[in-house]
């Protein structure tokens, strides 16, 4: 029986192979991923329907603090910095107030 455990061809072929597996497991993950996150939305989309989801409340006291802040001429930046919520929610609550 031959040695082959400095064989260049054994070598590239198991890094072939666990390239493969890899990619593999990983598009597994994923579509398990995708799989979960629909099946989320179908119940969420289902507990609508029938009135038992209404999400997350609204934060009143962000909404004035935030809309306190924008009619006092500050940035996007310092109203979230100083409302303690990010740009996205302040720009929400922006849009919400003006629409």
């Amino acid at each position: 029986m031959q040695d082959t455990k400095g064989d260049e061809f054994t070598g590239r072929m198991l890094g072939a192979i666990n390239s493969m597996l890899m990619e593999m497991m990983a598009a597994i993950a994923r579509k398990d991923y995708e799989q979960r996150r629909d099946r989320q939305a179908q119940g969420i989309e289902k507990a609508k329907a029938t009135g038992r989801y209404q999400g997350r409340p609204v934060d009143a006291d962000l909404h004035k603090r935030v809309t306190k802040l924008l009619g006092a001429g500050l940035g996007i930046r310092a109203t979230a910095r100083h409302a303690n919520c990010s740009t996205t929610t302040e720009l929400r609550i922006r849009d919400l107030a003006t629409a």
